[in-house]
């Protein structure tokens, strides 16, 4: 239920002790935080355990939200953290590019992708698949500016670098999605023209 006030005006009322307030923030942004979350954890299962976390987080450290950004900036930065968080707790295991074995797993990896990839129908799961094929920080500056819709000036704040560093990240990460796109689904991206 939209309360059609701002991210502002919902944060003031939820400081002056209208905690049933908080529930309007979260409704609006637990997709945007999954998503988030999703393309750093890719377990569903932990994702739902991470956004629990960043939302509670989030409401306690509400009085801290100065209004200098966007809210949804401000939770960017906490469910960021909160995940690099979690990764660092669950030592994910971590092989040498040494090991053969290593790279078998790949290859097979890739053969399954492609038997895989003709059924994929939806473009925005091509994209998706295009975006996790990506590294970590192109896959962080395209999702910041095409999901979480933010401008050059909020990406920079928030990978604390600065603006023309961030447009330059865009463009080559934008470049390197376009390769992915065009290696992995050159049929599917024929049929899109």
């Amino acid at each position: 239920m939209s309360t059609g006030l701002g991210d502002n005006e919902v944060i003031s009322r939820v400081l002056r002790g209208e905690q049933n307030a908080y529930a309007e923030l979260v409704n609006r942004y637990q997709g945007y935080v999954f998503t988030l979350i999703m393309r750093m954890l890719k377990s569903r299962e932990d994702a739902e355990e991470v956004a629990q976390d960043v939302f509670i987080k989030a409401y306690r450290s509400l009085a801290d939200f100065r209004g200098e950004s966007k809210f949804s900036t401000w939770l960017y930065t906490i469910t960021n953290t909160t995940c690099i968080t979690f990764l660092r707790k669950k030592k994910l295991d971590i092989h040498s590019l040494d090991n053969e074995k290593v790279f078998e797993a790949a290859d097979s990896k890739d053969s399954g992708f492609r038997a895989n990839m003709i059924e994929q129908k939806s473009r925005v799961n091509m994209v998706n698949e295009a975006i996790a094929m990506l590294s970590p920080d192109d896959a962080e500056v395209i999702t910041l500016f095409y999901k979480a819709e933010q401008n050059l000036e909020e990406i920079a704040r928030i990978l604390r670098i600065e603006p023309n560093t961030a447009k330059v990240r865009l463009h080559r990460a934008r470049g390197r999605l376009k390769e992915k796109m065009e290696k992995y689904f050159s049929e599917e991206v024929k049929n899109i023209y």
